[in-house]
């Protein structure tokens, strides 16, 4: 039978250990808010998707339009987030900026929108605007100050 026990001492003394640990810092380096990429994916296809699931397609055609172009950025700010975060949290702003124009987006872009369409929407924007913050605020607190 094989001996499988550890009959050497600790890798912390290993002459490499050092550049692997700052290797393996450099990869996740801006991960921070791993968690937030998913439910900002979902909540852009939701966007895109809203007119659909609330039915207000024939109502409101130039929400359909905006809700679509809006849930598609989101998407692909999430994207971006995911695969480069150190350079997209930057624009984690961005995402609040999208998350205000949401809440205001139906009486702008609507023609006197009806509750569950504002409703919709505001809900929408005030997920936007504080998946944007929880990731603004962690890349904040990430980022290193000179």
């Amino acid at each position: 039978m094989a001996n499988v026990s550890p009959t050497r001492g600790d890798i912390t003394s290993h002459p490499d250990a050092p550049e692997m640990r700052d290797r393996y810092a450099r990869m996740l380096g801006g991960r921070d808010v791993a968690l937030v990429d998913g439910p900002v994916f979902l909540l852009g296809l939701y966007c895109a998707a809203s007119p659909w699931i609330v039915h207000y397609t024939t109502s409101q055609p130039a929400l359909v339009t905006h809700n679509l172009i809006m849930g598609i950025a989101i998407g692909m700010l999430a994207l971006g987030f995911t695969r480069a975060p150190e350079r997209m949290y930057g624009l984690s702003w961005a995402m609040c900026a999208l998350g205000v124009w949401m809440i205001i987006s139906p009486w702008v872009v609507g023609e006197s929108p009806d509750a569950g369409v504002v409703w919709n929407n505001i809900i929408i924007g005030a997920l936007a605007l504080i998946l944007g913050l929880v990731c603004a605020g962690t890349a904040a607190k990430a980022s290193p100050r000179p």
